[in-house]
């Protein structure tokens, strides 16, 4: 288990101290919450899978999974800031920048844990 991998999760834990003291709105907090996890969770069953595809010898298939499971994700995280926006303006504002600012964290931990892997190039995870 890396840290950098789940740095983001740290970021949302602390985020929610940031908006009981800051009196941003809670709903966009539950929401932006709510929508990030299940996006982790489809990450980490799209990554598994994508695992054994590999270890099947089925590149483009597995190249598929990480590509819809992608798309899916960004449009589920989309779709909910939209969905809240509507409800409440400030919830909307508030999950929009919660999720932006969790995104941009995971980004660049998945980048910093792909630099620093110490697995040779061509090597698959079994």
């Amino acid at each position: 288990m890396s840290p950098p991998k789940y740095v983001d999760l740290l970021a949302l834990v602390a985020a929610l101290a940031v908006f009981l003291l800051g009196g941003f709105p809670l709903l966009g907090f539950g929401v932006a919450a709510a929508v990030w996890l299940t996006q982790r969770g489809i990450q980490v069953l799209a990554q598994r899978r994508m695992k054994q595809e590999l270890a099947r010898g089925n590149r483009q298939k597995a190249m598929g999974m990480v590509a819809g499971s992608t798309l899916g994700r960004v449009w589920l995280m989309a779709t909910a800031v939209l969905l809240v926006g509507v409800a409440e303006r400030e919830s909307g504002l508030a999950a929009a920048i919660l999720l932006l600012a969790l995104f941009t964290i995971s980004f660049a931990a998945q980048g910093l844990v792909h630099l620093f892997d110490d697995q040779p190039e061509g090597q698959g995870v079994a």
